[in-house]
């Protein structure tokens, strides 16, 4: 076994990190894990490697970390901390749990990022395959980490990750079939700038070979421009224009253009997704299922049936007339925007959070023209209150309200509520000001919304 007697170590202990820690101390090798929380915080991961040989080294990390064969980074770990610094220096590997996968992995990776969507189009594209009959493993930055089912995967089955800018930047292959949705400001309280995010985020199709496929948005310009970098087969799919490879819209149709054949998929009206954005997502997924053998039988019946993911633009209740939506993956201006674009129906708007250091004008402007109220909450409260204060003219006069958390914001909406409106959670930050993650906060945000349908019975 090629890590057997060897030392790991493992900086990190998040998801990926005990993931990673059981499948190395079961190939034998010497694992020990660094992470700056205590034992006391890290006690349900630990819990989870019980009984495994493992040597921890937590509440900072200490020179004895260096002490390995190979360091493996977790994706939540800036590489520019002084441990990893003086890794470098001194010349130790460095690699992920994203990176091991990737080189031990049977099948050909179908790999999809963008600043937004990902989630919701790496997990229609696994409906897509497994509609299609195909044994399907979906993972990477959703769901449980890979690493953990790699021997299980065999040439024939197809593999969908989702893949962020931190599992990106350490790669040095790229998939076989690599989607690239959009590019938007995001994460720069970790990239320190917004050209280093973008080169992230296309190492996912710089080491693509000829007969590899790489899947663009034609409608951005960003991610069209990566298109002159392409060394595989250029796949793309768009809501404005039809393509020569890929998927569009034609008079409301679905159409899927490949190998010189054209698929009508279904018509929008059957896509169960709320938003253009959601409609540019089918777009993405049914092209890039095409590129892995997907026909449009197959993607007709995961599309039409497909209701979403959790936390992501999530009707959670209605009550006397007022819908509930949890979108609390909207942790940057650029999904809140897009989430604002999906109604027509008056919105009070819950927004907040800890910011990421992304600009706010576009969404104050959008807020002030669709929201009906908006109601701010956490660390970044001030700020979003500053840039709707900053539009100009009549627009000033929105409602705007702050509440001390999320529980007395929920509590302000019902109370100003009126039948056909829609309240929104949609933060436009993250949740690290409050919670563990944006999922903790959408169950929290969900819990609320029911406590007020147990109120209304």
């Amino acid at each position: 076994m090629a890590y057997e007697n060897q030392n790991v170590t493992i900086v990190g202990l998040g998801r990926e990190g005990t993931a990673l820690a059981k499948f190395l101390a079961r190939q034998g090798a010497n694992v020990t894990i660094t992470d700056v929380k205590g034992e006391e915080a890290l006690r349900d991961k630990t819990d989870q490697l019980a009984g495994l040989p493992i040597r921890y080294l937590l509440g900072g990390h200490p020179e004895e970390s260096l002490d390995a064969d190979v360091i493996f980074v977790s994706p939540g770990v800036p590489w520019k901390i002084p441990i990893l610094v003086e890794a470098q220096r001194r010349g130790v590997a460095l690699s992920s749990e994203t990176k091991l996968f990737f080189s031990l992995c049977q099948a050909p990776i179908i790999g999809i990022t963008g600043s937004s969507g990902k989630t919701t189009t790496t997990s229609l594209v696994g409906e897509i395959m497994r509609a299609g009959g195909y044994r399907t493993f979906v993972g990477g930055n959703i769901g449980a980490p890979l690493i953990g089912i790699v021997d299980e995967v065999e040439p024939q089955d197809k593999v969908v990750m989702e893949l962020s800018s931190f599992q990106l930047e350490v790669l040095d292959q790229s998939p076989h079939i690599a989607a690239i949705l959009n590019l938007s400001p995001n994460h720069l309280d970790r990239h320190e700038s917004m050209d280093d995010y973008v080169s992230a985020k296309a190492n996912i199709i710089r080491f693509q070979k000829s007969d590899d496929y790489a899947i663009l948005n034609a409608d951005q310009r960003l991610t069209h421009e990566l298109a002159k970098d392409c060394r595989g087969r250029l796949v793309l799919f768009s809501l404005q224009q039809d393509v020569e490879a890929g998927a569009f819209l034609d008079q409301g149709q679905v159409i899927v253009r490949w190998d010189d054949e054209e698929w009508k998929v279904c018509h929008v009206s059957e896509v169960q997704l709320l938003g253009s954005h959601n409609l540019e997502n089918v777009l993405a997924s049914c092209a890039t299922a095409a590129a892995a053998g997907a026909r449009a039988e197959a993607m007709r019946a995961a599309v039409t049936s497909f209701c979403g993911v959790e936390h992501r633009l999530e009707l959670v209740a209605e009550i006397e007339g007022i819908r509930y939506y949890d979108d609390s993956i909207a942790t940057s201006p650029q999904r809140a925007m897009a989430a604002l674009n999906s109604f027509s129906e008056p919105i009070i708007l819950l927004a907040g959070g800890r910011g990421k250091h992304l600009p706010l004008e576009e969404l104050a402007q959008l807020i002030v023209k669709k929201a009906k109220a908006l109601i701010l909450f956490g660390e970044a409260a001030s700020l979003l209150e500053q840039a709707v204060m900053e539009i100009p003219g009549d627009q000033r006069e929105l409602p705007t309200y702050r509440s001390a958390d999320l529980s007395e914001a929920v509590s302000k909406a019902a109370q100003m509520a009126q039948v056909g409106d829609v309240v929104l959670l949609s933060p436009a930050c993250t949740s690290f000001d409050m919670y563990r993650d944006f999922a903790e906060r959408g169950e929290h945000f969900k819990s609320l919304v029911r406590d007020l349908k147990k109120v209304q019975r």
